[in-house]
This record gives C-alpha cells, structure tokens and sequence, in this order.
C-alpha cells in the first residue's frame, strides 16, 4: 500500500503534467489565431479527458478585461487542437511562443 507521501507525490506529478498539457493546448491556440496586441491572459480549463475550454481575455487591466475569443477544444497528448467548437481562424500576426500562464490553467 502507498504512503501518503508518494499518493502525494504522484497527484504533484499528474498535476503538474495537466498544467504543461493546458499550456500546450493553449499555445497551439495561440499559433492559429495570433497572439491579440491587448492580450490579458489565456486561460485553460480541463474539462474532462482530453477536452478544454479555451478562454483568450485581452484588455490593459484586470478591470477591463473581457473575453474576446472562447472556445471548446479537444486534444492530443502532445498538446495539439485536434478541433474546435467553433473552429480557430487566424485574426492577429502571429503568437510569442509559451505566453500561457500555467497558474490560469485547471
């Protein structure tokens, strides 16, 4: 039988491996649509298995910030959008890579 120590180590692992799949997941977003010159935050949220929601928040402040693109995604394992509801088009240049913040995931 596991001690809490390692039940505990082994939910840090599977926790900290959900963030870096939502940071990928995110920055895969982020490199169809473009990266928004008033980008405020890029949340990812697990909603189970293998599909998110995807929320690109743009705005100079936390006061004004309003979400501006939303969207549901299935990936893969390796943090590729297989699809989208609706689906992501280009409407900004092109994205900084790793701008998602692992804290907003989850």
């Amino acid at each position: 039988m596991p001690s809490k120590q390692q039940d505990h180590s082994s939910n840090d692992i599977e926790q900290q491996e959900r963030q870096q799949l939502s940071a990928k997941i995110g920055n895969d977003v982020l490199r169809t649509l473009g990266q928004p010159s008033d980008l405020h935050c890029l949340q990812v949220r697990v909603l189970w298995k293998d599909h998110y929601r995807v929320n690109v928040l743009v705005g100079i402040d936390v006061v004004s910030a309003r979400v501006a693109h939303s969207y549901f995604v299935v990936g893969d394992s390796d943090g590729k959008v297989l699809t989208s509801a609706p689906q992501i088009t280009r409407a900004y240049l092109p994205a900084t890579p790793a701008f998602v913040d692992p804290t907003e995931s989850n």
